[in-house]
């Protein structure tokens, strides 16, 4: 994702009901240009006539295509909240279900839009909204597996801290990445392996490597 080389943070914040509808549609559109035309072609001029509002109107929320994109990973971010986790079940022997419905909700996230994704993670820009999401996010996320991970009696780890950090950004970047490429892998192997591979090393299995 390239570092900012201008103006990206959004112009108004909308107060009423009105503005924020029509930011939304503005976002709304974006998504669909970028998605249909690629980034270079999705020009601001096609994002207004698909928003149905003038372009005046729309650099009146974002200064350039870059500041939408940037509101789009925004977005993106805060979505990828994992809700259900009260409900999962923390007996001795469950640990590999608690893991796959980590890495379930991780790839459930991922699933909208794969062309607007690579064309996120590609050009995105960081605003410091942006910024900030991923780093309130990243705690959220941390601090939720680390609650889970702390109560489970399967987990078998020398440092809790620095496991969960190292499973959550294994799970998030390995999930990004098969969502934002062309598939050759089916979701269900990628799912089956990046699961059984964290539940081994939360359980702290010392298996022989399989041999051919």
């Amino acid at each position: 994702m390239p570092s900012a080389n201008r103006d990206i943070d959004p112009r108004r914040k909308p107060r009423q009901v009105r503005a924020e509808l029509t930011r939304d549609r503005i976002l709304t559109a974006a998504a669909h240009v970028f998605a249909e035309h690629g980034y270079a072609a999705g020009t601001t001029n096609r994002i207004a006539e698909r928003a149905r509002v003038s372009i005046g109107s729309l650099y009146q929320y974002f200064p350039n295509k870059d500041a939408i994109l940037a509101e789009l990973l925004v977005r993106h971010v805060d979505r990828g909240t994992w809700t259900g986790t009260e409900e999962l079940d923390l007996a001795p022997g469950t640990l590999e279900p608690v893991v796959r419905a980590l890495v379930r909700d991780a790839i459930d996230n991922h699933r909208d839009d794969p062309q607007l994704l690579r064309i996120m993670v590609e050009e995105g820009q960081f605003s410091q909204e942006l910024r900030d999401t991923i780093t309130r996010h990243g705690a959220q996320r941390v601090a939720q597996v680390r609650d889970l991970f702390a109560r489970h009696p399967d987990v078998r780890v020398h440092d809790l801290d620095t496991a969960v950090d190292l499973i959550v950004f294994t799970v998030e970047l390995n999930t990004h990445r098969f969502a934002a490429s062309p598939r050759k892998t089916p979701v269900e192997t990628f799912e089956n392996e990046l699961v059984h591979m964290v539940t081994r090393y939360l359980r702290g299995d010392q298996e022989s490597r399989v041999t051919p």
